[in-house]
């Protein structure tokens, strides 16, 4: 006779008849192991070691520190750039304020005991923004005195040492405010200008803002520490 398929029954193990001996030689014995393979076991199932992870942590601090003193430059150089930016444009509205007007507006920019301040006045005699007209009242203010400080941190007015002369005129020595003796910045009511230059500085940028003073304008420029010339911003 020819044997049949064989049955679900016999397709299926049976564990019951299964010994303890048989059971026992399908699941792992660490106490049988060497400390060489337990040692292994355990790495990889507590994941990373305590020397990987100082090793990590060392990398990730040197690379970190290898890159702050670019990233603090960079920002040095953002904020003064800035803060040349937020004086360049009020330049540029005291001289739309003059020419809506009819009458001169001028900045001045005056040194205290921690920097400088700058105020906007308005003539308010028709003989011109002058400085003992300011002091008297006869000119008065354009809103309120401000500090660049407040708005740029560790920025101010201030010329670093050995800087070049910009378009070919003086050194600026140390004297950030070139305006002559008033430190005025005045603009007419037909866009003219006085020309003179003021310097601005952070931690290591340095930059100027230019003004010329038959058409008003105002240009903005960085020196370049390394090829010791001022260039465009």
């Amino acid at each position: 006779m020819r044997p049949g398929p064989p049955s679900l029954a016999d397709m299926i193990p049976s564990f019951g008849e299964a010994s303890p001996r048989t059971l026992a030689d399908t699941a792992p014995s660490f106490g049988e192991a060497s400390p060489q393979v337990l040692a292994a076991h355990l790495r990889r199932r507590t994941g990373y070691s305590l020397v990987e992870l100082v090793f990590a942590a060392g990398l990730a601090v040197t690379v970190s520190g290898m890159a702050a003193p670019q990233l603090l430059s960079g920002l040095d150089d953002h904020r003064t750039a800035g803060a040349a930016r937020y004086i360049s444009a009020r330049m540029q509205r005291a001289r739309m304020d003059a020419v809506m007007r009819s009458a001169e507006v001028a900045i001045q920019f005056t040194q205290t005991g921690s920097g400088y301040t700058y105020t906007a006045y308005r003539d308010g005699n028709h003989n011109g923004v002058r400085t003992r007209d300011i002091q008297t009242g006869a000119d008065p203010p354009v809103g309120s005195a401000e500090r660049l400080p407040d708005h740029f941190s560790a920025v101010d007015f201030g010329v670093q040492a050995g800087l070049a002369a910009v378009d070919g005129g003086e050194p600026p020595g140390g004297d950030p405010i070139r305006l002559g003796a008033s430190n005025l910045a005045s603009f007419s009511s037909n866009g003219t200008a006085t020309s003179g230059s003021v310097y601005i500085r952070g931690r290591h940028a340095q930059y100027v803002v230019r003004i010329f003073g038959a058409t008003g304008k105002v240009r903005i420029l960085k020196f370049d520490r390394p090829a010791n010339q001022w260039k465009p911003l």
